[in-house]
């Protein structure tokens, strides 16, 4: 009998029935490091959000924007992308707009990386309303694709940017 229970305790082995380690509670796999949470929970295709409101208030009140004329065709592909957006309204003249969307559009060839600069100001004053900083990398996709998706990035940080104002 006593020869039954010590070949069956040697196979079930350390942790069978009866024994203290039963009572405790499994472990938890170590958590992997992480850049932190998305707010919103996913991951964003548009890249870290690096936009900064300067005026919350005068953002809101923006109806009508200009777009100035930016490197690598980026003005014309904001411009595609505000006006499916519908948010505000575009105007063809400086003098019509309440605010200026200005800024560039660098590739470097070396780093293979499209930078952007996004400023959007008063048209009467001049004051900072709101900016954006971008980063995409190119080749690939094609350096028009990239611009493409950073026109796309610019319109999602300020609607974004709009949301958050309209909450506050």
């Amino acid at each position: 009998m006593k020869l039954r229970i010590l070949i069956l305790a040697a196979l079930l082995g350390p942790g069978s029935a009866g024994s203290a380690q039963d009572n405790k509670a499994p472990e938890k796999p170590p958590a992997r490091p992480t850049l932190g949470p998305e707010p919103g929970g996913a991951p964003s295709l548009y890249g870290p959000h690096n936009s900064t409101t300067n005026d919350a208030r005068r953002l809101l009140r923006v109806q009508a924007l200009y777009v100035e004329r930016i490197d690598n065709h980026l003005s014309d592909k904001l411009v595609d992308a505000f006006a499916k957006a519908g948010r505000f309204r575009l105007t063809d003249k400086r003098t019509d707009a309440d605010a200026v969307l200005r800024g560039t559009c660098f590739d470097s060839h070396r780093l293979k990386t499209v930078h952007t600069e996004i400023f959007i100001s008063d048209r009467r004053t001049g004051s900072p309303i709101w900016q954006d900083i971008i980063h995409q990398p190119y080749n690939p996709p094609p350096l028009g694709d990239a611009v493409n998706t950073t026109a796309f990035a610019v319109l999602k940080h300020l609607m974004d940017s709009v949301e958050e104002a309209e909450r506050k």
